[in-house]
């Protein structure tokens, strides 16, 4: 392993990763100060609309750069041109069935945005160009594939990111001295023009000889990627129908106000899970090779570590979200923005309960066990949708949004919650997840009556800030017993965590004891 490399790339993406994540807050309160919550609900549709659309992606990108590692590692620059040039052909069909779709779907967009009569927005033109940005993305995809491949994440990342920092500067600009959404999203246009121009200099200069070679793909290859393409895209179409239904459906039945709203929670909500996440998804590699070492059993008690960890995590970072939420919208946009308590309720429940999934996740993408529940994620799609457009009608007025989240709700506990930790229990650890089923729905349980008491102890006060402290106090005060008291209870979760934090504090060879078995494994993936 490039331990310095990937250190880098770690790097590199967290401190860009916190600049874009207060960059975007901050062009989300100008836009909505200088041009309106109804263009931010709008703004909202156009990329849900657009992530519908990607789904032409079909895992693509997925697939054929993982066949790019193998030939890159022997140093075989044909293959690697081969698969190089099959990516640039198929990218740019990609665009090209976006832009085709984008346009067709144009035609939809009064149906889609409801009450957007109300905003002085010419919907075809901001939209065409909202199409014009990703279409452009397409053009350099298969470059910056090329660049990743080579375990040079870092140098995408910087000019994605500046890119956006760029986009986002001279959108504030944009904004205080044109209070135009037109100009508001040429500002884009022009930011993903300059990742263009920046990945096409990189790349002829690092692999010039790559993108001169021109080769053919070999029979086998090419059947590899269409077996992992079919995988993936299960995965991806799910995915997207999960995702963006639930703006899509705001929008079109009961409006794009509504949407702008509910879609700055959710902006909040996206920031802070994925920052949680970086405490799994830089794991996957070290628990595969702990999977591949390790007996079944002593597998499964790790596994059960990390979902215990997995529940601790939720019940600190949501029940503090859901507590501080209301103020963090007022103070970084503007007063009346705020959403009813109920829906901030059942968002930040749904959120909780998709976070849940992680443990389970990182352990089945570490054993290889995807390809098992590859149906599952269209299934889930295809419910989810259906479900919410139910209970948009059935809910009564006033509580149509929260009809569409408990839709969600519904499809991740009785369908992901099922399916994900049987695909790892049956073809991973070879036996049965009924006790995992009655330890994780305990921790849903216990978290919803958490959340329910929480909603009860919290003050109000007409500061906001002094209100903000009170109930994020009263948050780590119910999230912190309750974990204390899951920890107390749960030794092998103890041991294990002793184990972690000895990995970190002891030197090897600098200690008599003998190292534990994840820290063998640890250090052996180093």
């Amino acid at each position: 392993m490039d331990k310095k490399k990937g250190l880098l790339n770690v790097f590199v993406s967290i401190v860009f990763k916190v600049m874009i994540l207060i960059a975007s807050i901050v062009v989300r309160r100008f836009l909505i100060r200088y041009v309106g919550n109804g263009v931010n609900g709008l703004n909202s549709l156009y990329t849900s609309i657009l992530e519908f659309l990607a789904v032409a992606e079909l895992g693509v990108g997925i697939a054929i750069t993982y066949c790019m590692y193998k030939p890159i590692v022997e140093g075989n620059t044909n293959k690697v041109s081969a698969l190089y040039g099959l990516f640039t052909r198929t990218y740019l069909l990609i665009g090209g069935i976006i832009l085709v779709g984008g346009c067709i779907l144009m035609a939809a967009l009064p149906y889609l945005a409801k009450d957007y009569q109300s905003l002085d927005v010419n919907l075809y033109l901001t939209f065409g160009l909202m199409l014009i940005y990703v279409v452009l993305s397409y053009l350099f995809s298969s470059k910056t594939s090329l660049i990743n491949a080579y375990k040079n994440n870092y140098i995408t990342t910087i000019i994605s990111s500046s890119g956006a920092l760029v986009q986002y500067g001279l959108q504030i600009i944009v904004l205080i001295y044109t209070k135009s959404f037109v100009w508001f999203l040429i500002c884009r246009i022009i930011s993903m023009a300059l990742q263009w121009l920046v990945t096409e200099i990189v790349t002829r200069i690092k692999y010039k000889d790559i993108i001169r070679n021109k080769q053919s793909i070999d029979s086998q290859t090419k059947k590899e990627i269409i077996k992992n393409i079919k995988a993936m895209f299960m995965h991806k179409i799910g995915g997207v129908l999960v995702n963006t239904a639930d703006s899509l459906i705001i929008s079109a039945f009961i409006g794009i106000i509504i949407l702008g709203k509910y879609s700055n929670y959710t902006t909040i909500m996206v920031a802070m899970t994925g920052v949680i996440n970086l405490f799994f998804t830089p794991l996957t590699s070290v628990i595969g090779h702990m999977c591949v070492n390790e007996d079944k059993m002593q597998v499964k008690k790790y596994f059960n570590f990390f979902h215990t960890f997995n529940f601790v995590l939720g019940m600190v970072f949501f029940l503090g979200y859901y507590a501080v939420i209301d103020n963090l919208i007022t103070i970084l946009f503007e007063d009346g923005l705020e959403l009813a308590k109920s829906i901030s309720f059942v968002i930040t429940l749904n959120y909780f309960i998709q976070f849940m999934r992680q443990s389970a996740l990182l352990f089945r993408d570490a054993t290889g066990t995807f390809y098992n529940d590859r149906w599952k994620p269209l299934i889930e799609g295809i419910v989810n949708t259906g479900l919410s457009i139910l209970f948009v009608f059935i809910f009564p007025e006033g509580y149509n949004v929260v009809g569409v989240i408990v839709a969600t709700i519904i499809t991740n506990i009785f369908i992901c919650h099922i399916v994900e930790p049987h695909v790892f229990y049956k073809y991973a650890l070879k036996t049965s997840a009924k006790g995992y089923y009655i330890r994780n729905y305990g921790y849903i349980a216990i978290f919803t009556s958490a959340l329910v008491a929480l909603n009860y102890s919290m003050i109000s006060n007409d500061n906001q800030w002094i209100e903000l402290f009170a109930n994020g106090g009263i948050s780590l005060a119910f999230s912190l017993t309750i974990s204390l008291l899951i920890v107390l209870c749960n030794k092998d979760f103890r041991h294990y965590m002793k184990n972690f934090i000895g990995r970190f504090i002891r030197r090897k060879g600098n200690s008599e004891d003998k190292p534990t078995e994840i820290e063998e494994i640890v250090s052996k993936s180093e």
